[in-house]
């Protein structure tokens, strides 16, 4: 798969077959587009473009609004739509600007000029252009005028993606990992760089990577304790995840820490990959550290009962 950060960077094709969204979480219901994309291009001899915004169009237009949280950041949305075969993806940073073309200049100027669109496969509820004025409406009307063809997803199809989207962010938030997983047809996952921490969980016998996210847009499950399941450079291991602010020693900043099974590597500074399977229990405060410690055995056990560890 070929990644442009710029629609300028894109060389026009002859025969690209578009479509366009956030495909946030990559989830079910958007294999299924895609799914239907790639067919669409394989029966007409095409190349399937997938066209998506970064940073997310509310990020832009709506700055002080530091709720939206994505299911996945740009470069985990990109790793997966390179898995499933995407031929090119094309992340437009969106801007002010971009926002006030008109319908009609989008249509001409990005999907026929740049990108050379002779099938788009797009959902009646999507919007675009100045206002967001722009809509199916548009594509089937200048179609003919600029030489490509509209294929409309099924109402039932973008409404199952909606419903998808919010349902694994709630899952998520409220401590339903499996019912996450279940939507997005793999486990959600986080990646980051681990960091040097206080040493806490290596004096109680439980050491801990601390695993910061440097995208602040990332969702990040509840507080409380996870099966996980660990990449690092190409090895998978099992583990145990904690989220939260560790209010037994009265912390007050959120952490992410991850105590790996069978490990004993330093990995300061490496990017790894953490899988959530399963949600343990909730975070809490406890008496003394003594106490933390037999809980922590105790929710090592569950853990390795979950994921079937030896």
């Amino acid at each position: 798969m070929k990644i442009y950060h710029n629609i300028d960077e894109f060389t026009r094709l002859n025969n690209a077959v578009v479509t366009i969204g956030t495909f946030d979480g990559v989830h079910t219901g958007h294999r299924k587009i895609i799914a239907d994309l790639k067919q669409l291009a394989a029966e007409t001899g095409g190349e399937t473009v997938l066209l998506t915004f970064f940073p997310h169009p509310r990020m832009i237009l709506h700055p002080e609004d530091e709720s939206i949280k994505m299911i996945n950041t740009i470069d985990e949305k990109a790793e997966m739509l390179e898995e499933l075969g995407i031929d090119h993806l094309i992340i437009t940073p969106f801007s002010r600007d971009f926002s006030n073309q008109s319908p009609e200049e989008y249509i001409r100027e990005v999907l026929v000029n740049k990108i050379g669109t002779k099938k788009i496969v797009i959902g009646y509820d999507h919007r675009f252009g100045k206002d967001r004025q722009g809509g199916l409406a548009d594509l089937q009307r200048l179609g003919p005028v600029y030489g490509f063809d509209v294929v409309e997803i099924p109402e039932q199809d973008i409404y199952e993606v909606a419903i998808s989207s919010t349902r694994v962010r709630e899952a998520l938030l409220n401590g339903a990992i499996e019912l996450a997983h279940t939507f997005l047809s793999y486990p959600f996952f986080i990646t980051g760089r681990v960091v040097r921490g206080d040493q806490l969980g290596r004096t109680i016998g439980y050491p801990t990577a601390n695993i910061v996210i440097s995208e602040k847009y990332k969702l990040v499950p509840l507080d409380g304790i996870f099966a996980v399941r660990v990449k690092i450079d190409g090895e998978v291991y099992d583990g145990m995840a904690y989220i939260g602010t560790r209010p037994t020693i009265n912390g007050t900043r959120r952490n992410i820490e991850v105590n790996i099974f069978d490990f004993d590597r330093e990995i300061y500074n490496q990017q790894i990959r953490m899988e959530f399977y399963n949600f343990v229990r909730d975070d809490m405060k406890f008496d003394s550290l003594e106490a933390l410690k037999e809980q922590i055995r105790k929710d090592k056990l569950d853990v390795e009962a979950l994921l079937g560890s030896e």
